[in-house]
């Protein structure tokens, strides 16, 4: 593999901001496979059974091995020339213990279950999460609260209009999935995540970035590791379309927050 992707990546823009470390210190290099190990063995990552980590290129999956279960047995993450795989792979530089849980969850599933055409709740939860998710990070207390509820309750234009600043000052959007990073490399407006909400203390307000980074992959792997697979769904994810956060796109006054074919109502049931 080589590297022609950093020319395909606006990495100014906010969404990269979770990723951008990682991909900085691969730029310039000739091979992604060799930069990309030598980060993994700086870093010293290894997979939720201890075994190092390494990235290899998809001909080392065995043909009828689950992608999932060869990681969970390996620590090796078969690694394709597309930026899908490579966006993974910042992903696994940047979060690393989430990424080592989120695998354990989907072995243990095939284990349980067998791979089969129907993936079933918990896994198409893991799935979504892996692919498609945002972190969103919300102050303890009150104001935190009563953003995640208005989220919820696809109050759109309350949390990201009419109480922008309060948005700033007590909530952050962390990038997480990686087909939803290579969506973005050509950004439309109804670009949506799957958000996952996080409830952080004022001190992780006040960390430098790499430590609040640190803070989340930790916070948030352990929570997953302490749910019951039974109750982890696709319930557990607000939607959010990643293009209403403050900031985040041009012109973000009433009227782009009123395009209902975006920012939609909450279904009534």
């Amino acid at each position: 593999m080589s590297l022609p992707f950093f020319e395909a990546v606006d990495w100014p823009r906010p969404w990269y901001a979770s990723v951008a470390q990682a991909a900085e210190r691969l730029q310039g290099a000739a091979d992604d496979l060799t930069a990309l190990n030598q980060q993994a063995r700086t870093l010293a990552l290894h997979n939720h059974r201890g075994l190092p980590l390494s990235f290899v290129t998809q001909a080392a999956l065995p043909m009828g091995t689950a992608y999932e279960v060869f990681i969970s047995a390996t620590g090796r993450v078969p690694t394709r020339a597309n930026l899908h795989d490579f966006f993974n792979a910042l992903v696994w530089l940047s979060f690393p213990r989430l990424k080592a849980q989120l695998n354990a969850m989907q072995a243990a599933q095939i284990e349980r279950a067998g791979v089969g055409q129907i993936r079933g709740a918990t896994r198409d939860a893991v799935t979504i999460f892996d692919e498609n998710a945002a972190l969103l990070v919300l102050r303890e207390g009150a104001p935190g609260h009563e953003m995640a509820e208005a989220l919820r309750n696809h109050e759109w234009q309350q949390v990201f209009l009419e109480q922008r600043s309060r948005f700033a000052a007590h909530a952050e959007v962390w990038l997480f999935g990686h087909a939803l990073m290579e969506k973005l490399v050509t950004p439309y407006k109804a670009i949506t995540a799957h958000t996952w909400v996080v409830s952080a203390p004022d001190a992780f307000f006040d960390l430098p970035h790499v430590a609040r980074r640190a803070w989340l992959d930790e916070a948030v792997a352990h929570d997953l590791a302490a749910r019951d697979p039974v109750d982890f769904n696709t319930r557990c994810f607000t939607p959010m379309p990643v293009s209403g956060v403050p900031d985040w796109w041009a012109g973000q006054g009433a009227d782009f927050y009123a395009d209902a074919s975006v920012f939609r109502p909450k279904r009534v049931k």
